[in-house]
């Protein structure tokens, strides 16, 4: 085969065609990979990638590229393609060391944004259930913007971008879970500190209007009217079409009370922020 592409563009573009039938190269795999060339053990990795074979037999075929033959230009090519093959396996400790790696042997490659990309996305790609520790989650978002500060113009920050707002959403549901569970223990004030952060530090989420509703549910609670009021004029006024709206609503009228901003509480400040657009 003439010239191979940069390795994990020909992958991509490979994995996303039907899998190639059997086609030879068998006969390869009877021989010492010592007394084949480096094109033909990488071609063999990419063979066991596109024919559906499990990863570790590519890793094992790149990995021994490396070895064999150092400092190479298949060498480099399958370095990146190792780090793919890792992340495909689900080993995403070797994963990242492998596009770690990467990029601190060919920094100025074209691989290099996919390498940093790969990183950020085996820290993603970990992030499970919302009542797991968040741990995994910082660092995907960190992996991510990194990707999007670095690369803005390719491929790989388009998707950092959706891959960063839907972790940035899972923290906040992970401060509402937390917050809901304080709520209906009735620890009022640590389920204010929990809702607070999702007000203030993640409004783009689709959390934050739950988030102020709750707010009103506790700071009622509390017998803190100025608060829930508050907090009701800022979700009547940004998220009239939530069902949380509805029910705010009828919690503050239900006791003679309106959805307007009253007091100088923290709620106060964020009302002037949102809706008055005054950063104080």
């Amino acid at each position: 085969m003439a010239g191979v592409k940069s390795g994990a563009v020909l992958i991509w573009a490979a994995l996303i065609v039907t899998g190639l039938s059997g086609c030879g190269g068998g006969s390869q795999d009877q021989v010492p990979l010592e007394s084949l060339t480096a094109e033909q053990i990488y071609k063999q990795g990419e063979l066991a990638l596109e024919t559906g074979a499990k990863p570790e037999k590519a890793i094992r075929y790149f990995s021994e590229v490396e070895r064999l033959y150092p400092y190479s230009e298949w060498a480099k090519r399958s370095l990146i393609m190792q780090a793919f093959s890792q992340h495909k396996a689900q080993n995403y400790e070797d994963a990242r060391s492998s596009a770690q790696r990467y990029l601190d042997l060919y920094p100025g490659e074209e691989d290099a944004a996919y390498a940093k990309y790969l990183l950020a996305l085996s820290y993603y790609d970990q992030i499970d259930e919302v009542g797991r520790d968040q741990g995994l989650t910082f660092q995907a978002l960190q992996g991510m913007r990194d990707v999007i500060e670095t690369y803005p113009d390719s491929d790989y920050a388009r998707s950092a971008i959706l891959k960063f707002e839907l972790a940035f959403d899972h923290l906040a549901a992970k401060e509402m879970e937390i917050g809901r569970y304080y709520l209906k223990k009735q620890q009022y004030t640590a389920a204010i500190n929990r809702f607070r952060v999702v007000v203030q530090d993640f409004q783009t989420t689709t959390h934050t209007a739950e988030a102020l509703h709750r707010l009103v549910e506790a700071y009622l609670a509390l017998g803190l009217t100025d608060e829930a009021q508050t907090a009701g004029a800022i979700l009547g006024h940004n998220y009239q079409s939530s069902p949380f709206y509805d029910d705010s609503h009828r919690l503050l009228t239900g006791r003679g009370l309106s959805m307007e901003a009253k007091g100088q509480s923290w709620l106060r400040n964020v009302y002037a922020q949102m809706i008055q657009g005054k950063w104080l």
